[in-house]
């Protein structure tokens, strides 16, 4: 079975700060990345389900496998001051790690959440010896490709039908060098 990736863009502000429409830093949002949890699992699962419609968004069996499976980690990103999650990115290591998925909750996209923790990964697997990193998105996600574009990914194919409504994946892959 194929792991469906999926990708939710988010902002890409310096310093963790959420920026106005204007674009204009204007309110410091404190984010913490730290490991999962088992506590986390019933909230992480509700964001996922908010993050992707129905027939994308994971099963509870599914995100429970993906976050379970020997090599994977998951991290989290909590506000700082109340600890609530905002976000998570669950990746499989290896010499060539994989992007499960990366979901962020709506009231915090744009807020630099997904670049911190994409960052923090792309870390951790620099760490673990991995070369290379690797996801896929759907063609009609631009948002997200356009998040991982400005995050050195580069498409290198295209999967047709990959996700279960039929849609095509991008196949994207960044060198950690």
């Amino acid at each position: 079975m194929a792991v469906e990736n999926r990708a939710m863009g988010v902002g890409e502000p310096a310093d963790s700060r959420t920026r106005s429409s204007a674009g204009n830093y204007n309110v410091a949002v404190p984010f913490v990345i730290r490991e999962f949890k088992p506590e986390d699992f019933e909230i992480l699962w509700r964001m996922d389900q908010e993050c992707f419609p129905p027939g994308i968004a994971y099963s509870r069996q599914e995100l429970k496998s993906y976050v379970r499976h020997r090599g994977a980690f998951t991290l989290v990103a909590a506000d700082q001051k109340d600890g609530k999650p905002a976000g998570f990115i669950v990746v499989y290591g290896g010499t060539t790690g994989h992007v499960i998925t990366i979901d962020v909750d709506p009231a915090a996209r744009r807020s630099g959440v997904g670049s911190l923790m994409l960052r923090a990964a792309e870390e951790r697997l620099r760490a673990a010896g991995s070369s290379a990193v690797g996801l896929e998105t759907a063609v009609d996600n631009l948002t997200a490709l356009s998040f991982y574009k400005r995050h050195g990914y580069s498409v290198i194919r295209t999967w047709p039908r990959y996700y279960s409504n039929g849609v095509d994946a991008l196949v994207m892959k960044k060198e950690l060098g």
